[in-house]
């Protein structure tokens, strides 16, 4: 974060925790607020915002704790893991958070045949997931099962594929909390693009414009 001088946590090259950004960094302070919200206190956070004090209270308090904006656990040998950002956390009906990245990445590692995934849940009773395809295992698939047409819309339409998912969907439902749990799911017919609608450069999730453009389908999902 440019708050924090960019760095608050570092992996100690000798000690290095697959998964964890590593404990803070000497004369940094890491510790999670009630909502499991990190915050970071040490000499090279930030005095506030220029010209900016109510933006400035918003993240910073009297204490000089910096809330970061990310969720995240701290084990018992002070090593931090991130698990997603507190702004795209899923809060149902029922009032439970829920981490959309972790859903979403138990879903794609459910399934080779699953490219995006894209969890929501967000004040509704259950959570459901719009599914992409992966193009290339997509198409493996379609070969080995006699399936005709080469555009992922054909081959999404196949009831064989949509099984396959589906299984890999009842998969990823087993390692999660029941809370969790994807109650129903829609296949895309369509890939999604680093750098597209749905996608940033980056690969991550464009949320907002995913659930306008699908809001439709979402909808459908709640309503069937």
């Amino acid at each position: 974060m440019s708050e924090s001088c960019a760095s608050g946590c570092v992996n100690p090259p000798d000690r290095i925790k697959i998964g964890t950004v590593g404990p803070p960094l000497p004369g940094f302070e890491v510790r999670r607020a009630d909502d499991g919200e990190l915050l970071l206190r040490g000499p090279g956070v930030m005095a506030g915002y220029r010209n900016e004090p109510e933006q400035t209270r918003e993240v910073l308090d009297d204490d000089g704790w910096l809330a970061t904006g990310d969720v995240g656990e701290i084990d018992a040998e002070g090593y931090v893991r991130i698990v997603d950002r507190k702004k795209e956390l899923i809060i149902n009906a029922a009032g439970k958070n829920m981490s959309p990245a972790n859903i979403e990445a138990t879903l794609k590692s459910a399934s080779p045949l699953i490219g995006q995934a894209v969890a929501i849940g967000d004040r509704r009773p259950y959570n459901v997931a719009l599914v992409t395809l992966d193009p290339d295992a997509a198409r493996a698939f379609a070969r080995e099962q006699g399936i005709g047409g080469a555009s992922l819309g054909a081959i999404a339409s196949a009831e064989a594929v949509r099984r396959a998912v589906a299984g890999g969907v009842e998969a990823a439902n087993k390692r999660l909390a029941r809370v969790e749990q994807i109650k129903r799911f829609k296949l895309l017919p369509a890939e999604w693009q680093a750098g597209g609608d749905e996608l940033t450069p980056t690969m991550k999730l464009k949320r907002k414009a995913i659930a306008e453009q699908y809001q439709g389908e979402i909808d459908a999902l709640y309503d069937g």
